[in-house]
């Protein structure tokens, strides 16, 4: 059973006025992603990668087609699809309101795991946020935010990792903090599904690429290939 399978998932968004041509975000979708691997989605702005993992973490209904993970249904068996899944989405999403550590805390509630502290520590230090955990969100650098975005994606500790472009705009530091700590996961028999503008990260990192247009898949083959 493979750990993602998007079968022949469309999205299409009516027209915002009379006469206008409706726009279709994405047209009969269809790959799978076995389990431990390493798979890249690349495509131009545009091209739908943002709008697949949306319906793939739930955020959006397809028009048509399935999107199973590890043969759960997303729409059908939501609540079992979402425990598998971390997500760490392109935009910056943070609560003001808490700590770095408290953030952690109440996110692991949300999926109902208990007593996390020792793999919130775990986390915290192998993201370079250790000396931040007592910090208001408020008071991070958006680097910051962004490595307490992707703790928040892991403290469940999913079967599959989603990075939607997760090193946009931020240091070589935390780039490479980032790729050492998702490769040690990844080698632990994590999935993880990368779409990135950097093709040399692609390259690097993932057994096979996926390569979106237009919301049409134009390729799928090993990375050598």
């Amino acid at each position: 059973m493979p750990a993602l399978s998007f079968q022949s998932v469309s999205k299409i968004y009516p027209a915002k006025q009379a006469g206008a041509a409706a726009f279709k975000a994405l047209d009969q979708v269809s790959f799978d992603v076995e389990e431990g691997e390493f798979f890249g989605l690349l495509g131009p702005n545009g091209a739908g990668k943002t709008t697949l993992i949306s319906t793939l973490a739930g955020l959006s209904r397809p028009t048509s087609g399935r999107v199973l993970v590890h043969g759960h249904d997303v729409q059908t068996d939501y609540a079992a699809a979402r425990r598998l899944l971390g997500v760490v989405p392109q935009e910056l999403v943070f609560d003001p309101f808490f700590t770095v550590r408290e953030s952690l805390r109440i996110q692991s509630g949300y999926f109902g795991v208990k007593k996390n502290d020792a793999w919130i520590d775990e986390l915290l230090d192998s993201l370079g946020l250790a000396d931040k955990a007592g910090a208001n969100m408020r008071q991070l650098s958006g680097g910051m935010k962004r490595r307490v975005l992707v703790a928040q994606a892991l403290v469940h500790k999913p079967r599959v990792i989603v990075l939607d472009e997760p090193t946009a705009g931020v240091d070589v530091e935390l780039r490479q903090t980032l790729w050492q700590f998702i490769a040690k996961l990844n080698k632990q028999g994590h999935t993880v599904l990368l779409t990135t503008h950097y093709l040399e990260e692609a390259e690097a990192l993932c057994g096979r690429i996926a390569m979106l247009k237009r919301g049409q898949l134009l390729a799928l083959e090993r990375t050598s290939d």
